[in-house]
């Protein structure tokens, strides 16, 4: 598959909650998506990506946080579930859909998820660290929320400013 085009701020999409991904859909088209998510994400120097983002308004991911010597190989999350958060960080955070865009979020340090793998089987685990960050930013996505919301009012308007000033100078592409 080919690499997918990444939608930026304020495209629709981003801001709508991603319907699910049902039982009959688990199928070579899923599979076809998630590849080009992953080699999509993966030309773009992410270790996430959120179908959304791609213009899918799916509950679904792609996250590969293995350049991280703890965490495990790359997955594809579907139909994400935030069962348990514990702990708290303060990291910066970017994400592909707001190019040039960094700033500290705070989110939870670990994180119980569920969601379907890509035969459909219900997998429970359990994310720290970057990986929980992962999780949760793109979690998000599928729900409709962007970084900016996460972020103190302050730092929200900032970077709106900022997101203005680049469309306007065709920065943001």
């Amino acid at each position: 598959m080919a690499i997918l085009e990444i939608v930026h701020y304020p495209e629709k999409v981003l801001l709508e909650v991603g319907k699910p991904v049902l039982a009959g859909e688990f199928n070579t088209e899923l599979r076809e998506l998630v590849s080009g998510m992953f080699e999509t994400m993966y030309a773009a120097s992410g270790v996430g990506l959120a179908a959304p983002q791609v213009g899918h308004s799916r509950r679904l991911f792609v996250m590969d946080c293995s350049h991280d010597e703890d965490s495990p190989a790359p997955i594809a999350v579907i139909n994400p579930e935030v069962i348990s958060v514990s702990g708290e960080q303060n990291g910066d955070e970017g994400c592909l859909s707001f190019p040039g865009l960094f700033t500290k979020v705070k989110r939870s340090l670990t994180v119980v998820g569920r969601y379907n793998d890509l035969d459909g089987n219900v997998v429970e685990r359990e994310f720290s660290g970057l990986e929980a960050r992962c999780f949760l930013h793109e979690t998000d996505h599928c729900d409709g929320i962007v970084f900016l919301d996460r972020m103190t009012p302050l730092k929200r308007e900032m970077a709106k400013r900022k997101i203005s000033k680049m469309i306007r100078t065709g920065e943001w592409d």
